[in-house]
């Protein structure tokens, strides 16, 4: 799996998109932030550093500590706040079909609620 490959998945949820508040789009080690139009919130970091492919992902904190237990290609989020993400490096121990699960719980997490026409809380 290459960084582009990464990033076109990500794309592939409603409302995501491509940002770069960090770095150059051009440099392969730029931070791709995946993002959610209508919030703005990020639910995948991308890059590329020393050379090995990361993806920082958003992650309920009990998950998290499974994920890493399970899988050695799994840390603690780098620059991240270390309970609720986690740094996954594609190409290794973590089978495909395991990060695209992981993508989507980052993405399931930080997308916008949808509110009940009966909700009353802002009444």
């Amino acid at each position: 799996m290459t960084r582009q490959d990464l990033i076109d998945f990500c794309l592939t949820f409603p409302g995501a998109y491509e940002d770069y508040p960090f770095d150059d789009p051009a440099d392969e080690s730029a931070w791709a932030a995946m993002r959610h139009r209508q919030n703005k919130k990020t639910f995948a970091f991308i890059t590329v550093r020393n050379g090995r492919l990361m993806a920082n992902l958003k992650c309920d904190p009990m998950e998290a500590d499974l994920l890493r237990g399970a899988f050695e290609d799994v840390e603690p989020g780098f620059h991240m706040n270390k309970t609720h993400w986690n740094t996954v490096y594609p190409n290794g121990d973590v089978p495909e079909d395991e990060l695209k699960r992981m993508i989507a719980h980052s993405y399931d997490l930080i997308k916008p609620k949808v509110r009940s026409k009966h909700d009353t809380r802002n009444s």
